[in-house]
């Protein structure tokens, strides 16, 4: 066949030096005609039957990988409410049929397309199955990004001797003052000997209501993933950018609550 005989001209590579996704993807494309690289096409490149997504259902062979996101991989809409036990059971079952051990007696090439579609599975599977990770996601496929909060960044631009831009929450502006307040005060004691029980015992209880809020936060973002679900066939680009702004504010929050509880445990822990 045209299509086995022009990937049969494609270079080999080792298995442990597996090339990019992406590029393996428009790799093949280039080698293929125009007309046998339709996004429709789904002709295995085996048995030339109709393929499945990831195996053809025909002969079972694994298939070349293709440049999609998570959602598509599991062949869901971005939505955000997902049935994660369905999910679990989807993941197993295509870990099962895409394990590189089954391929071990194929050839370099479909010994490749199983490594890639399984490391495609799992960061998929991990990433859908996580609520603020698979928000998150969605989030970048729409092109909206997060603060970048992380103890990474906020030690990188320290050591960079630029102050760490961080979004403090209006609703939290006063308490985060307060509450910064007593951290100085408590690292200025601690580096003189001293330990006021009061002190810590009251900035051990800010940090529970931290935390209480951080969880609340959760739900208000499963609240907006129903107003988004709703939105995703039928709803205008402006009303869709308002759910989306909306969760990255929620986000962002959580986010800033969560790296100030850790700011309080390194100060009560030292």
């Amino acid at each position: 066949m045209v299509i086995e005989n022009r990937m049969k001209q494609l270079p080999n590579y080792k298995i442990t030096q597996l090339p990019n996704l992406f590029y393996m993807a428009e790799k093949l494309k280039s080698a293929l005609p125009v007309e046998e690289t339709n996004e429709n096409a789904s002709e295995c490149w085996s048995c030339g039957d109709m393929r499945a997504a990831h195996f053809c259902s025909a002969c079972g062979k694994v298939q070349p990988p293709r440049p999609v996101d998570y959602f598509s991989f599991f062949g869901l809409p971005r939505r955000l409410n997902l049935d994660t036990a369905r999910l679990e059971r989807e993941f197993y079952e295509l870990s099962r049929r895409l394990h590189p051990d089954l391929a071990a007696r194929a050839d370099r090439r479909e010994q490749e397309w199983s490594l890639q579609q399984s490391s495609l599975l799992n960061d998929a599977y991990r990433t859908l199955k996580n609520p603020v990770k698979r928000t998150r996601y969605l989030l970048q496929l729409e092109g909206l990004h997060l603060e970048e909060q992380s103890k990474t960044a906020t030690e990188k631009a320290r050591a960079a001797g630029e102050m760490k831009k961080q979004v403090v929450p209006p609703g939290l502006l006063e308490e985060v003052f307060e509450l910064n307040m007593q951290l100085e005060e408590l690292r200025m004691q601690r580096k003189t000997g001293e330990d006021d029980p009061a002190l810590v015992e009251e900035i051990g209880r800010q940090r529970l209501e931290l935390e209480k809020k951080h969880e609340s936060l959760l739900e208000e973002l499963k609240g907006y993933w129903n107003q988004w679900d709703k939105l995703v066939d039928s709803g205008s680009e402006q009303d869709r950018r308002k759910v989306l702004d909306k969760m990255v504010d929620v986000l962002n929050r959580r986010n800033y609550i969560r790296n100030l509880v850790r700011d309080v445990n390194e100060v009560l822990e030292n």
